[in-house]
């Protein structure tokens, strides 16, 4: 496993819950915030409100071993009821030379939401780079050891995932998964 070779995590669940319940939790950029046990709070930036395509958001987040940082992450993808994606840029230049360019993000992500059977499918995937991130610091400082890192943070990944879509889960079913 090599960082060129483009890594990522993808975690699916099933949700009784009607796609537009789903959606309108998926759709909430501070819900992952009270889920996830990186990322602490989030903000719309220039006016935003809700997930458009171009809109952006600043998010701060904070790990065990490297500390805490800020991203500024832009919505490149806004289906409604159907999928949502940003890309995360790293404004502050923690990481390497500052950037605002999506096309040079440290990662993006996805939900992805369709109907299935009495309820809704919503698959979160997350891709590392193309730009440079708190892992490919840590890989550069111990290149020996690129395989473990990489496993490390793709486990670490994995699991704040399937904290977040878990609780998106229970939220989205403890209504009945009515979206009123």
């Amino acid at each position: 496993m090599k960082y060129s070779d483009g890594l990522g995590v993808e975690v699916t669940v099933h949700i009784e819950a009607a796609v537009p319940r789903v959606w309108e939790l998926v759709s909430d950029i501070g819900l992952p915030a009270r889920l996830s046990p990186e990322l602490q709070s989030v903000a719309w930036l220039d006016g935003a409100a809700r997930p458009v395509v171009g809109a952006r958001f600043e998010g701060f987040n904070r790990h065990p071993m490297i500390g805490e940082w800020r991203t500024v992450s832009h919505v490149i993808e806004a289906d409604e009821r159907r999928a949502f994606g940003w890309a995360v840029t790293d404004a502050d230049g923690r990481y390497g030379e500052a950037t605002l360019d999506p096309a040079r993000c440290m990662a993006s992500w996805h939900y992805e939401i369709a109907a299935e059977g009495s309820g809704t499918r919503l698959r979160q995937t997350a891709r590392i780079g193309p730009g440079r991130s708190g892992l490919l610091v840590a890989i550069e400082n111990r290149p020996d050891r690129e395989h473990q890192i990489i496993e490390f943070r793709l486990k670490e990944l994995r699991a704040g995932m399937e904290a977040t879509l878990h609780g998106i889960k229970e939220l989205a079913e403890e209504d009945g998964g009515r979206s009123d």
